[in-house]
């Protein structure tokens, strides 16, 4: 049994200048994960392009972020964890900059893709930043990151859907200006750190040749080709349903629902996973939730022409996928003996593939086979997740109990970026 306990809220959150910096940039950060979700739409219509072409948005920035984070834990021990962070965040500014000033639709999908470098390489390194600038214990700070996150995925659709409610360029104008708050803020706080332990370049692609961490990267990434499809693709059938019934939905609307779902999201991340987890344990919370997953993809083909049904089930598989996404996580640090940050680099760049995979795929899907077929793609997606998991179920010897202790579960659900 573990003797930690539980940081209290003042522990949390009384934290030095330099933390709360960058706890700050942690949530723009995460915000842009949804941010352009709500503008998709407006984006096609006004730049004169298909879904299909608007859905790239996320393809771009999900496959150079996935290139890229294989290799960020080699840069951070390069040129240190605040150059590294603040590479990250002027990148971001620039590129988030450049969208909101783009005058074709390929040309924000090119700018999204440096944004997505920026994003990397400072999500990789922003809770070794918390963790090493706290005055206290690091428990304090992990949990002012993981609020910073869940804050950064629920508010990121609902400020994308206020400000594309003015121009579908707002956003991105309002992401560049608060990442560079953030830049200065961390500037002028955060102090350059002694120079870090030298780390492989291909130190993370070479940790693929551990059995656990290859039979959990595939689970990842047919597991995260869902994900993407509900946070990419469900914006045109939420409308399309929502037109049907006299109802224009708008940025606004579809913000608001995916705040819904990134609340929903945060909520069971932080606060159910880890108790689901102790009393069915991993593999078999991991499994559960897919199946559930499945069956909410298998609902949204059948019901995606009815408004009502489409908005519950958006925020019911935030619920589904806080859960996965922890335990997922959390399974990744238990199931091998590698450096955890050559684990999560790993996983989380091979992880991302998928995601940048779903969209591309998507949008012409649906508009060759019909609306639900995206949904159904998804289930069998998440199907093969599971197959995945079952079969390599052997290589995952050391995922036991007893539980992780609760700070290096936090730690290791923080690790993964969601």
């Amino acid at each position: 049994m573990s003797n930690y306990s539980a940081p209290s809220l003042k522990e949390a959150f009384t934290q030095p200048t330099s933390v709360w910096a960058i706890a700050f940039a942690a949530t723009v950060s995460f915000m842009g994960i949804g941010l352009v979700d709500p503008i998709l739409p407006a984006i096609s219509v006004e730049l004169h392009a298909t879904p299909a072409q608007a859905m790239l948005l996320f393809t771009s920035y999900l496959f150079i972020t996935a290139i890229a984070m294989l290799f960020t834990s080699w840069v951070a021990s390069r040129i240190g964890t605040r150059s590294t962070l603040l590479t990250g965040l002027a990148l971001i500014v620039i590129f988030a900059g450049l969208a909101a000033s783009a005058g074709s639709v390929n040309g924000i999908i090119g700018y999204r893709a440096g944004w997505g470098l920026g994003n990397a390489l400072f999500i990789s390194t922003a809770l070794s930043a918390i963790v090493g600038a706290t005055a206290g214990p690091s428990a304090g700070a992990i949990m002012l990151y993981e609020t910073a996150l869940g804050v950064g995925m629920a508010i990121g659709p609902l400020l994308g859907g206020l400000l594309g409610s003015i121009s579908w360029r707002a956003p991105f104008i309002g992401t560049a200006t608060l990442m560079a708050i953030g830049f200065i803020a961390i500037l002028s706080m955060l102090t350059p750190e002694k120079k870090p332990a030298p780390v492989h370049p291909l130190a993370a692609i070479r940790g693929l040749k551990d059995p656990a961490l290859r039979t959990l990267s595939a689970t990842s990434i047919f597991y995260n080709f869902a994900f993407f499809i509900l946070l990419a693709y469900s914006p045109f059938p939420l409308e399309a349903a929502g037109k049907a019934r006299g109802i224009h939905v708008g940025a606004m609307g579809i913000g608001w629902v995916f705040f819904g779902w990134g609340l929903a999201l945060a909520i069971t991340s932080v606060i159910v996973a880890p108790v689901l987890t102790r009393k069915l344990g991993l593999i078999r919370t991991l499994l559960s939730t897919l199946a559930g997953l499945t069956v909410l993809m298998v609902l949204l083909a059948v019901f995606h022409a009815s408004f009502t049904a489409v908005i519950v089930l958006i925020i019911c598989g935030g619920l589904f996928l806080g859960v996965m996404n922890t335990a997922l996580t959390e399974t990744v640090m238990e199931a091998t003996a590698l450096p955890r940050s050559i684990a999560s680099s790993a996983y989380s760049g091979v992880r991302f593939f998928g995601g940048a995979i779903a969209p591309a795929v998507a949008g012409p899907l649906a508009a060759s086979a019909g609306a639900a077929s995206p949904y159904i793609l998804a289930a069998l997606s998440l199907i093969v997740s599971a197959v995945m998991l079952v079969l390599g179920r052997q290589t995952l010897h050391r995922v036991t109990r007893p539980h992780l202790p609760a700070t290096d579960e936090a730690e290791a659900i923080a690790a993964g970026d969601r």
